[in-house]
């Protein structure tokens, strides 16, 4: 099966909480793509407030895909100059 690579859009970020730089726990690499996260709970959707559940962001690795998880509001994210 041939599968084509998709073209992220969005430019690449670096990201850190505090002085600590994150990177991939797959593959080591420190570019991601970010998004927000909603952290849905079975008792919120049951009771049909889904919209009430915490987000996170998530930091997708653009090399190799893994999805990191982040409820620290201290994470912060750094655009970098490539595509």
């Amino acid at each position: 099966m041939n599968r084509k690579k998709t073209t992220m859009a969005k430019k690449p970020v670096r990201a850190a909480v505090g002085d600590i730089r994150i990177t991939c726990q797959i593959c080591g690499s420190d570019r991601f793509r970010d998004r927000s996260v909603l952290l849905n709970s079975s008792g919120m959707e049951f009771m049909k407030m889904a919209w009430a559940n915490e987000s996170a962001t998530g930091l997708i690795c653009r090399q190799c895909g893994y999805v990191h998880l982040f409820a620290n509001r201290d994470l912060k994210l750094y655009e970098t100059d490539e595509r």
